[in-house]
């Protein structure tokens, strides 16, 4: 049954108005888009540069090749050593964040104004004229296999990539691990990261992004000199099939002999970016199950006390990422809160969220909104998205009211289009010996147990 237990809550105070930085974008050198977003208020300075050598361009027997690239450009450059790189970092107080993820790689780093130009000149060595030397590849190669084995034995994260692997069919991107597989880690060397670096660092397919106290026309000179020479077309943003594993309801335990909590996961391949429900599907998961108010936690939670909470999200990528619900449970309660998980799954899509839920996750999400502009890193990030995700420079301006404009007949339309609790894949990591029989009498399509890998 679904739970709408009540809950009194403050009346929402007045909306205040809130105005993203401006961003003002122009090519420099080899037509790289450089976007600059002027907040001089702190003397501070956030510098990103974009690429598009994601994960989702390399394939199933290269598998965390682009993060492997990424976490390397630290070993060392043709000038520097992966200490002397650490020590002219540090000099001027900065230090860098390589993050890879499906959709793009971004290279980042922030420091004082003062040091704009030198903490460029090194961020631009890393990327123009990275070494790869073997000895710090070795070592990155060892930590991620041992990572590998650590993720294995954390029931979460062993939730999360077996999830991805029994949602997505077999070959799919999306299905494996991010950052690889034991096999496809075991091979990476020198000459393979090179050889990707050479493909996938591409000034088509890049974007600097500048956020704080810039002065822009010094960098913009200063892009135009390091990039110069810079040339050749990136691997783009492939269109990925992402195709089910199973069309049919299907229950798979990962089985953990012993285990006295399930990591339970429910969901199917989502939605990408670029759906044209995106602020409806937002609202609607809020309900859901992103506030702490969600429908999710009011039942699991607070009506049952199975869980100390429990999750919603859509994965929103380029292309189609995975919907999912995630929670953890005692063992001895495990089905029944997969039954009462379904249960508010098929009422959301049944019923639709109420006037009031639909107005109390709009206020949420519009109030909320500003805090994610707060710093300068943060500011660059959300800009990047702009150019990750091919949205308007308008987007962020425009982002309460289209929330605010949701109506309840659209949040429930959303919810209908991108919420499948009748094809849902329902993936727990537990003792199978202790709950595959009371799984199996959900009714809720076959039950097999997989070992985890």
């Amino acid at each position: 049954m679904s739970s709408r237990t009540h809950v009194d809550v403050p009346a929402p105070g007045r909306i205040r108005p809130f105005t993203p930085p401006r961003v003002e974008t122009t090519r420099v050198g080899p037509g790289v888009p450089f976007t600059v977003a002027r907040m001089p208020r702190i003397p501070l300075v956030t510098l990103n540069l974009l690429l598009d050598a994601s994960e989702s361009v390399v394939g199933v027997d290269d598998a965390g090749l682009a993060v492997f690239t990424g976490r390397a450009l630290e070993g060392g450059t043709a000038r520097r050593s992966a200490s002397e790189l650490a020590e002219a970092l540090e000099s001027i107080g900065t230090a860098v964040s390589v993050h890879t993820g499906w959709d793009a790689t971004v290279i980042g780093m922030t420091c004082t104004a003062d040091r704009t130009l030198e903490a460029f000149d090194l961020l631009a060595e890393m990327v123009l004229e990275p070494a790869f030397p073997a000895d710090e590849v070795e070592r990155l190669r060892n930590q991620r296999l041992a990572q590998i084995e650590h993720e294995l034995a954390d029931p979460r994260t062993l939730a999360g990539h077996s999830a991805a692997r029994l949602v997505y069919a077999e070959g799919e991107p999306y299905g494996r691990r991010l950052s690889g597989e034991r096999a496809t880690v075991s091979r990476m060397d020198p000459e393979r990261l090179a050889a990707f670096h050479a493909r996938a660092y591409r000034p088509a397919g890049a974007a600097v992004v500048a956020a704080g106290d810039v002065d822009a026309d010094a960098l913009a000179a200063r892009i135009e000199d390091r990039f110069a020479g810079w040339t050749g077309v990136g691997p783009g943003r492939p269109a990925l099939a992402c195709a089910p594993r199973s069309a049919e309801p299907r229950v798979w335990i990962v089985h953990r002999e012993g285990a006295v909590q399930s990591e339970i996961r429910i969901g199917h391949v989502g939605a990408s970016r670029a759906t044209p429900d995106f602020f409806a599907l937002r609202v609607f998961n809020e309900i859901l199950g992103g506030l702490f108010s969600s429908r999710l936690n009011l039942n699991l939670r607070e009506r049952h006390g199975f869980t100390y909470g429990v999750r919603a999200r859509f994965d929103l990528r380029r292309n189609d990422g995975p919907f999912l619900v995630s929670t953890a449970v005692e063992t001895a309660v495990t089905a029944a809160a997969v039954r009462e998980a379904l249960s508010e799954l098929r009422a959301m899509v049944g019923d639709g969220p109420t006037d009031e839920e639909v107005e109390s996750a709009r206020d949420y999400m519009a109030g909320v909104f500003p805090l994610q502009f707060e710093t300068g890193g943060q500011v660059a990030n959300q800009v990047g998205r702009l150019w990750v995700y091919d949205l308007p420079e308008d987007e962020y301006d425009l982002y309460r009211d289209r929330i605010r404009a949701v109506t309840t007949d659209a949040a429930r339309a959303a919810g209908r289009a991108h919420v499948h609790p009748e094809r849902a894949q329902v993936v727990v990591v537990g003792d199978a010996d202790a709950i595959r029989a009371d799984l199996e009498a959900l009714g809720h399509g076959p039950v097999e147990v997989v070992e985890p890998g």
